[in-house]
């Protein structure tokens, strides 16, 4: 089969287009599903990169976010039938330890996710791909293959933050980092579903209109304005509710002055670097509080899924590229080009 492979860490030079990769042999418990589109992460730039203290299996393979059809199923599979249409719920565990009985399946010692973690040859770019049947969920049927795996994880990922760690409530006021991006967009339309108050954070004025299609309620610069400055005029010195994280070093300080008194800061990620500087007398004097999300679980994806099928949250596709085109994908992620995500779809 093809696919999208590298056998060692460097720039967009390391990834190879391969058209001789076996078809991965499935268990008695998983599913060989036909992936029809596969979105791109953060993650695909990691892996390729290299992250200190992290070990990449070699020879690797991207994707985590795919949507395709049931090409084959094990034994013990009864739950799906051929040429179901379903999306991959990426975060894989191991499925009956204590904390996966618990609902908590990030907190299972065996939990990676999966085309960063997995490996040798284990993602979505891909064919072909081996996913267990568990971590399988029924595609909207409104929902091309496109906007499917566009959609999954960074909807889980939002939903998980605002709804399940920060509990959004209808007149919060929620800052959004990064709006224009997969996760930020979506924060956006969670926002405006719960009746959240969004400041959208961007760095120039086609992202500016961008977000203010998608309902941001407030957009801010921050090449050319004053972050802390705005959101306390927007909030009337009060400062926000809700700090919706995902970039980390570079933002981190921005985020704890924009909190007001017993806010909240939940972040699923740290792009711009892992160290940010933290003044305890925020955390005691002001009360705020400081949450960490990640990923989701598949009854979480289910629900989330449920305002995708209704149409009260789309995906936002910036570019759809042939998986061969896979470079592209990395240079417009590296270069903060993207609005939404990026999809490669197998030729």
């Amino acid at each position: 089969m093809r696919g999208v492979t590298f056998d060692r860490h460097g720039g967009i030079e390391v990834l190879q287009y391969r058209e001789d990769l076996p078809i991965p042999a499935i268990g008695p418990n998983d599913v060989l599903i036909k992936i029809h589109a596969v979105a791109m992460n953060h993650n695909c730039l990691w892996a390729r990169r290299g992250l200190p203290g992290m070990d990449i299996l070699f020879p690797h393979m991207n994707g985590t976010d795919a949507a395709g059809v049931v090409a084959e199923m094990g034994s013990a599979v009864t739950q799906w039938k051929i040429n179901d249409e379903v999306l991959v719920h990426g975060g894989f565990s191991c499925g009956h330890c204590v904390e996966c009985s618990r609902g908590h399946p990030s907190f299972c010692p065996e939990f990676q996710i999966w085309g960063f973690q997995t490996g040798p040859n284990a993602g979505g770019e891909a064919e072909y791909a081996r996913v267990p049947a568990r971590h399988l969920v029924s595609k909207p049927a409104n929902l091309s293959f496109d906007e499917a795996a566009a959609i999954g994880s960074v909807l889980l990922t939002a939903w998980r933050m605002l709804v399940v760690r920060a509990h959004i409530q209808p007149g919060n006021f929620v800052l959004i980092w990064g709006a224009a991006g997969g996760l930020g967009s979506i924060a956006i339309q969670l926002c405006r579903l719960y009746g959240a108050k969004s400041i959208a954070i961007v760095s120039d004025d086609r992202k500016a209109a961008f977000v203010e299609s998608l309902g941001a309620d407030f957009v801010i610069n921050r090449h050319t304005q004053r972050i802390n400055r705005e959101v306390m005029a927007i909030t009337r010195r009060r400062g926000v509710d809700i700090v919706f994280e995902h970039t980390g070093a570079e933002t981190w300080e921005t985020s704890t002055y924009c909190l007001k008194w017993g806010g909240t800061i939940v972040t699923c990620g740290a792009t711009t670097g892992f160290k940010a500087p933290l003044d305890i007398r925020f955390l005691w004097n002001k009360e705020q509080n400081y949450l960490g999300s990640h990923f989701g679980s598949v009854s979480e994806m289910i629900d989330a899924l449920k305002f995708a099928a209704s149409g009260q949250i789309r995906a936002i596709i910036s570019d759809t590229l042939p998986l061969c085109d896979v470079a592209r994908g990395h240079e417009l992620l590296e270069r903060g080009e993207v609005f939404g995500k990026i999809v490669l779809v197998p030729e």
